[in-house]
């Protein structure tokens, strides 16, 4: 049923008081669209996020297929592919992954373990951070790949350089962010401990640690990232295998396709080093709620 509504009278009688003034627009209701959003939601997550790799390797393929990227400027998908075949049947990509894996896992550990000791000695205690904090701020800011040379008179040409470089890439990443942690841990919550009885190792094993883990899972994840680019650059110092070794061989031939093999090893060791990172964050921080989008 329809109800007319009579246009207000804008005329005032005489004598008395003026009309109200008209009413806007009618108001329109929004329906927020449930349905649409309700059916991305329905898709795997892991599907989603295939998206975008999928949509630019298409792209790829229809640019080579239609002779924009030339085969000496970029091989195609199906080249790649089937280099990378080559390279995993003859076991060539198997063992450089392997050496080059070993180098990330040692110069990790080392660097590692000397960020972590520095971080707590600076943040733990107001000597430690001026004895150290001082001097770790003033070499990160040294571009450590110019460190190269001074790696290869030192340490020679062999594992330590390579080792080396990865080291201190990763050392600098979990010192900040760890010491950051350390010093961003809630005074109320210290004072919280203290009164109920916590001496000082207590309070850094029950309040300052587990405040600052998320801190450390961050440096991590920065660090593994650096470990990667680190070993590109440590494997050009006269590396005799490794993936990096491989890059040099495709680059002095202009195996493009191989290069690209490499490339895509490199990111997918990459994205498995940041799922550990995950599965650790999911582990150690389940006390921690975070805000995971809509």
């Amino acid at each position: 049923m329809t109800v007319d509504h009579a246009p207000p009278d804008t005329t005032a009688p005489s004598g008395g008081l003026a009309p109200a003034p008209p009413a806007g627009p009618p108001l329109e209701i929004v329906v927020p669209l449930t349905s649409r959003g309700g059916r991305l939601r329905s898709v795997p997550r892991w599907l989603r996020r295939t998206v975008g790799p999928v949509t630019l390797l298409v792209l790829w393929q229809v640019l080579s297929a239609s002779g924009v990227l030339s085969p000496d400027t970029l091989a195609s998908p199906g080249t790649v592919a089937r280099a990378g075949a080559d390279l995993v049947g003859d076991g060539t990509l198997p063992s450089a992954m392997g050496i080059s894996l070993q180098r990330v896992a040692v110069g990790l550990l080392i660097g590692g373990a000397a960020g972590i000791v520095l971080a707590l000695a600076s943040g733990l205690s107001r000597l430690g951070e001026d004895l150290i904090d001082a001097t770790v701020q003033m070499l990160r800011t040294v571009p450590w790949v110019g460190l190269i040379p001074l790696f290869i008179i030192w340490l020679g040409i062999g594992e330590a350089p390579k080792v080396a470089l990865i080291a201190l890439g990763v050392a600098f990443h979990l010192y900040l962010n760890v010491y950051a942690g350390i010093r961003g841990v809630d005074a109320q919550l210290v004072e919280a401990g203290q009164a109920l009885g916590l001496g000082r190792w207590g309070l850094v094993r029950h309040v300052v640690l587990p405040g600052a883990l998320p801190g450390a899972m961050t440096g991590l994840r920065y660090s593994l990232a650096t470990a990667w680019l680190a070993l590109v650059f440590g494997e050009s110092i006269n590396a005799d295998a490794g993936i990096g070794f491989l890059m040099n061989q495709a680059r002095e031939f202009f195996r493009t396709d191989v290069i690209v093999v490499c490339l895509v090893v490199y990111a997918f060791l990459g994205l498995l080093a940041d799922a550990v990172v995950r599965t650790l964050e999911r582990l150690l921080l389940q006390w921690r709620p975070t805000f995971t989008g809509q």
